[in-house]
């Protein structure tokens, strides 16, 4: 166990806590058992090594551990719980749990035998606690990471620090929200920082072309993650690869899946789960035109890489301005909302509100006569009724 305190103390040294992420505050710390999904990149790690700098300066009380060290390889997880319980240790901080092959097993062990220690665990986005052979669903609180928003971008890149918004806020007062926030920095520029490299944290450490480092990130979720939670082999994770270069060129994609599996060579009822996959794995948002229909048998209506700066790594030519202001806006608001394809405009959220996205010239032609519907402009720093800068929904979390 020296191993891993040696390693842990390591790491904690090397942490800075000037910046969390935005869910590092809405976290449920002292729950017993806690579980944080998120794709490759996000910065799950960080997050758990910040908060045990801040919170346990008596060291020999908290420890983290990747469950991919090789220690592992020799020792199981509940020596280590019980070795950590025998010497006093109240919290145990687990990353990579997914690369641990009985995890659920022993984590649900561990939480029903010692009843001082504490567990947060982390695992790729993949990750489904409720599909586990043992039921850990009703005794784990779970949350999922994503990549920056633009509202913490601004944060981390220039120190600007803005409360986030709700949407029912950006509809009825963007005028005046966007009129106090363009008061403090150039907005647009910033905005366009952000769609190019702005979505995982690690741009700024990058010691490599940060869009290599993306692709990097992806070939890793592909090759070591999805194997570790899919029972699939190397043969699909190539086409999976395949299928992710096709969709590339055709930005955004709607899917013909009887073509894309001729050129993948794959039955169409595959081709639906792999795009599932890919978007369960933070490589790509499948939207449908229906609520809650995405799922490994039905199709999507339409397909997108799953944030600007994936666009700008794969498909740079095909980071047209139309496929990015559409990108940028389902993901910031898939966060928090239901978003689906409208037939009038370009998507509907909650059920409730369209929007059609478009440059600063767009009008609401396509949208007159739909009830509670706005245009989302970009290369705006304002806007008025019912017109909306595109940024500002990069507040949403």
């Amino acid at each position: 166990m020296q191993t891993l305190i040696d390693i842990s103390d390591r790491l904690l040294k090397s942490t800075t806590d000037t910046f969390t992420r935005y869910l590092y505050h809405n976290i449920a710390w002292d729950e017993a058992l806690i579980g944080i999904r998120g794709a490759k990149g996000t910065g799950k790690t960080t997050m758990l090594l910040q908060y045990i700098k801040k919170n346990f300066p008596e060291k020999q009380k908290a420890l983290y551990a990747s469950l991919d060290n090789i220690w592992f390889s020799k020792n199981s997880l509940w020596d280590l719980a019980q070795q950590f319980d025998a010497y006093g240790g109240t919290h145990l901080f687990l990353d990579e749990v997914h690369k641990y092959p009985s995890w659920a097993r022993e984590i649900k062990n561990i939480y029903d035998s010692f009843p001082d220690l504490k567990v947060v665990f982390t695992g790729s986005s993949m990750l489904e606690i409720y599909k586990q052979s043992v039921d850990l669903s009703r005794r784990v609180v779970s949350y999922e990471l994503k990549g920056l928003s633009f509202r913490e971008f601004l944060e981390y890149e220039y120190g600007h620090k803005f409360d986030k918004l709700a949407l029912e806020d950006i509809l009825k007062n963007h005028r005046e929200i966007a009129n106090s926030i363009i008061f403090e920095l150039k907005i647009l520029p910033a905005f366009k920082k952000y769609l190019q490299n702005g979505y995982y944290p690690f741009y700024k450490k990058t010691k490599i072309n940060y869009y290599y480092a993306v692709q990097q990130a992806i070939n890793k979720t592909l090759e070591e993650d999805l194997p570790a939670i899919e029972p699939i082999e190397y043969a699909t994770v190539l086409k999976l690869k395949k299928m992710l270069a096709i969709i590339a060129e055709k930005l955004p994609y709607q899917p013909n899946t009887v073509e894309l599996g001729a050129s993948m060579e794959t039955a169409r009822q595959l081709v639906v789960k792999y795009l599932y996959l890919l978007d369960k794995a933070g490589i790509l948002m499948c939207i449908s035109d229906e609520k809650e229909k995405i799922n490994a048998l039905s199709k999507p209506q339409k397909v997108y890489l799953e944030n600007t700066n994936i666009v700008f790594s794969l498909a740079r030519n095909n980071a047209n301005q139309g496929n990015l202001r559409e990108t940028f806006f389902a993901n910031q608001m898939r966060e928090n909302h239901e978003v689906i394809i409208a037939k009038s405009g370009d998507f509907i959220v909650d059920s409730q509100y369209t929007f059609e996205v478009g440059g600063r010239n767009k009008t609401g032609e396509q949208i007159k006569n739909t009830a509670n519907a706005f245009v989302v402009a970009d290369d705006v720093e304002s806007g008025f009724q019912n017109k909306i800068p595109l940024w500002m929904f990069g507040m949403l979390y």
